[in-house]
Parts: structure tokens; C-alpha cells; sequence
């Protein structure tokens, strides 16, 4: 548990190179920059009738600050399930670091509000979300499974992950070489989700899928096309 929180941390601390918030400066405040982040990255849920419990203005968030930084600093929320940095995924929705020092900085220095509610920014429009289904010549992985026809790879549907479980899913190509797929921990399955590629992955006949639970069930997306430019 100790080597795997450690590997955590250091996937983490490597997977974004941004300057921390430089404290003492100008101040990080609610209305300017907080609000922006919370809209983005927790309205959807944290919102009246949403799904958890509102952190929409100022007044619903400050009585939650130690609630809120425990949180993001465990990496539970925004609630994404999977190691940054291992693997590179379009709609990820956790914070990076610079987010991450950001509320924490702002907690730190007493959450101000800030003296302009003009710099506010407008309260985001909330559209039911897609629901996501297992898409149409998705290949299932058991065990460590060889692929015996070229594959370009859109995406990683976890359809089913037992409980605390940490699944470390690599791809091992013909040649030897190895490609990080998803590393997923704290994966909820009341949240699942897919994990969609920045840029399709192409595997050759022959890679094989390793590190996927006896008992979890997760779904290889393929791109449109699966042709492999030789």
C-alpha cells in the first residue's frame, strides 16, 4: 500500500509542470477565480437539484472549506478514479496541480470573497449529461487477453470494477514495448464513466491487454477506423 501510494504522488507530481499561485500576492478570491473552478469542475453535481449538496455561491462553500480541501487534496473529488498522469485522456476532469494549489492557497489565506461581485462569472446552464453506453464492437477484457486483429483504440469503458480496487491496465506490444493504458483507483461505479484518448492509440495484432481484475468487466472503445498505418 505504502509503494503504491508513493508511485501515486509520483505519477501525480510529473504529470503537470505549471507555477504554483506565488501567495502574498494578489489575492486568490471567490469571485475572481474559485467560482470559475467550482462552476467548471464540481457544479455539475454540486449544484440545486444536482446530485450532491450546493457549492453554487460563496455562502454554500464556506461552511465546507475543510470538507472541500480534504477532498481535493485526496484526489476524491473531482471524482475521475484513475491515476493522473498514467495514461493521457481528453475528458479528464480532475484538477491539475495548479488547480489543486489554487484552492488550497485560497483556503489556506481565510477563503476570501473579494470586494468585486463583478468579476463574477455567469451561473453555468446545466443540460441532462449523456448517458454513456457500451459502444457497438467494444472488445471485453479478461484477464491478459492478446488481440488477434489490429486495433486502434479510442477509449477505456470500465463497466464494472469490484470495490477498492487499483487496476493497473498496460498494453504490451509485439515488440516488447509498453504503453500505460488507465491506472484506475478509488473508481466508483455509481460514477463510471469512459476514459477517452487524447489521440487514438493503434495496437497491432498480437499486443496483449494486461492488468485487468479477474472480476471486473472493461470494455476496449475502437476508433472509427481501425486501420494500422504500417
Amino acid at each position: 500500500m505504502k509503494r503504491l501510494l508513493a508511485t501515486v504522488c509520483l505519477l501525480s507530481g510529473f504529470a503537470v509542470h505549471l507555477p504554483a499561485h506565488e501567495r502574498g500576492t494578489t489575492p486568490i478570491t471567490w469571485n475572481r477565480e474559485i467560482s470559475r473552478l467550482v462552476y467548471d469542475k464540481c457544479a455539475s453535481c454540486h449544484r440545486p437539484d444536482g446530485s450532491a449538496f450546493s457549492l453554487m455561491t460563496y455562502q454554500d462553500v464556506q461552511p465546507r472549506l475543510v470538507e472541500i480541501k480534504e477532498a481535493v487534496l485526496s484526489r476524491r473529488m473531482p471524482p475521475w478514479g484513475a491515476v493522473k498522469g498514467f495514461g493521457d485522456f481528453r475528458n479528464d476532469q480532475s484538477l491539475t496541480q495548479e488547480q489543486l494549489e489554487l484552492i488550497t492557497d485560497w483556503i489556506e489565506d481565510d477563503a476570501p470573497k473579494g470586494n468585486n461581485p463583478n468579476v463574477l462569472p455567469k451561473v453555468p446552464k446545466f443540460d441532462k449529461p449523456p448517458v454513456f453506453k457500451s459502444p457497438k464492437g467494444g472488445l471485453v477484457v479478461k484477464n491478459d487477453m492478446p488481440l488477434n486483429r489490429d486495433l486502434v483504440l479510442d477509449g477505456l469503458w470500465p463497466e464494472q470494477v469490484p470495490p477498492d480496487d487499483s487496476m493497473q491496465v498496460i498494453a504490451t506490444l509485439p515488440d516488447g514495448s509498453v504503453e500505460p493504458l488507465l491506472w484506475l483507483h478509488d473508481y466508483n461505479n455509481a460514477q463510471r464513466h469512459p476514459f477517452l484518448f487524447r489521440e487514438p492509440l493503434a495496437l497491432p495484432s498480437g499486443t496483449v491487454i494486461r492488468g485487468v481484475s479477474q472480476d471486473a468487466r472493461l470494455v476496449l472503445i475502437p476508433a472509427k477506423t481501425t486501420k494500422i498505418s504500417k
